[in-house]
């Protein structure tokens, strides 16, 4: 199916109208305060900004989504999603985090960059092909909540309530190349145990020197994987505390492990690992994230590579761990300026992805013989 057939229609906003609306709401939703959790003033400027469009939108908790007018469920339905929510700001700023300031052609404030522009591009996409008659797809936008926590009522409170999904854009700073795989996410949270006693005789047994013997394991151990291969699993102590008073031997050692993995091993595999080479005990902290993945013959991917994209493996995660249909991940934007103080986006990428995201879908090719887009298959570097 070839999508030459797109036409502007009556109503499709012109670019340089797109550019300036997406520009001035990135702006309003910088002035926000929009913390994961406490979406609500967002979720709000986001549909208003929708409904003075004409776009009838629905909300559930903080996630607010919509349809392009013309729906037609016999055609694949594409999901466009980013979030909303943002960390809180460090006190390495110098700038006022939420006061959006042009400057050098960059747009400064917190969320400007993870994931305001990718947003407010993805929600350009949408207007522009929102009025339009005879697409050969469906859009689905969706702004949702709490991605920087994977809380409970961020995308994954939503997955069943939107139609049927045949594959995702997922809006994250890439720099507008494709994130064709995604780690998953994992964190445990370990305990070593001792026994008290008084510092200054051979008393006790020193839980944090138990847990410091994990921690080096923790440290050096590579899970096997082929010669070449990206690293399948990653393992990062990232916190740890322990001890009550310095002359009594601690009887327990906290410590958090951040683990990040591919397909090439599961969750399962991963904890008997743990706990075959460790004494420590631990838990699963819920939320795990699992890996994402998406085909290089996938049309959405073969569409980014004919425009000069370029396609790598994400070492991040994101909502695409919540989404059971393949998804790539891409938005304007550099992923390095995250969660860092006087974070920004140029006024350019903005504009770039908006381009991008627009011609990618009008490059969409479907095979006539391909009606199910959800059934590529994983790429054979990720078969455990």
């Amino acid at each position: 199916m070839n999508n030459n057939r797109i036409k502007t229609a009556a109503g499709v906003p012109d670019l340089n109208s797109l550019y300036q609306q997406s520009i001035d709401l990135l702006a309003n939703l910088i002035a926000t305060p929009s913390f994961s959790g406490a979406e609500d003033a967002t979720a709000e400027i986001i549909t208003s900004f929708l409904n003075a469009r004409g776009v009838n939108t629905i909300r559930k908790y903080n996630n607010v989504w919509c349809y392009n007018r013309h729906l037609d469920l016999s055609k694949p339905t594409i999901l466009l999603n980013s979030h909303h929510d943002t960390v809180r700001d460090n006190n390495q700023y110098t700038m006022d985090p939420f006061l959006p300031q042009v400057i050098d052609d960059k747009i400064f404030g917190l969320g400007s960059n993870d994931a305001g522009g990718s947003l407010v591009g993805l929600i350009a996409t949408f207007l522009h092909y929102y009025p339009m008659e005879g697409l050969p797809f469906n859009l689905c936008l969706a702004a949702t909540a709490e991605e920087e926590t994977s809380g409970e009522n961020g995308i994954r409170s939503i997955l069943k309530d939107l139609k049927p999904i045949d594959f995702a854009i997922v809006g994250e700073p890439t720099g507008m190349q494709m994130a064709i795989a995604e780690k998953g996410s994992m964190v445990i949270d370990c305990s070593a145990k001792g026994r008290a006693g008084h510092a200054a005789r051979e008393e006790g047994d020193n839980a944090i020197y138990h847990a410091l013997k994990d921690i080096e394991w923790f440290k050096t151990y590579q899970f096997p994987i082929m010669d070449g291969a990206p690293v399948p699993v990653k393992m990062s102590v990232t916190e740890i505390g322990g001890g009550i008073q310095h002359n009594i031997v601690p009887v327990e050692c906290h410590f958090t492990v951040d683990i990040r993995f591919d397909h090439n091993y599961t969750e399962k595999e991963i904890i008997n690992t743990n706990i075959n080479h460790t004494s420590s005990y631990f838990k699963i902290r819920t939320n795990v994230l699992k890996p994402s993945h998406i085909d290089l013959t996938h049309p959405i991917v073969r569409a980014g590579l004919s425009l000069g994209r370029t396609t790598y493996f994400s070492p991040t995660s994101s909502d695409q761990g919540w989404l059971d249909m393949p998804s790539v991940k891409m938005g304007p934007g550099n992923s390095a300026r995250s969660h860092t103080a006087n974070e920004y986006i140029g006024i350019d990428e903005i504009e770039e992805g908006i381009n991008i995201y627009i011609n990618m879908l009008a490059s969409l090719q479907f095979p006539e013989e391909q009606t199910d887009l959800t059934g590529f298959p994983i790429p054979a570097i990720y078969h455990g």
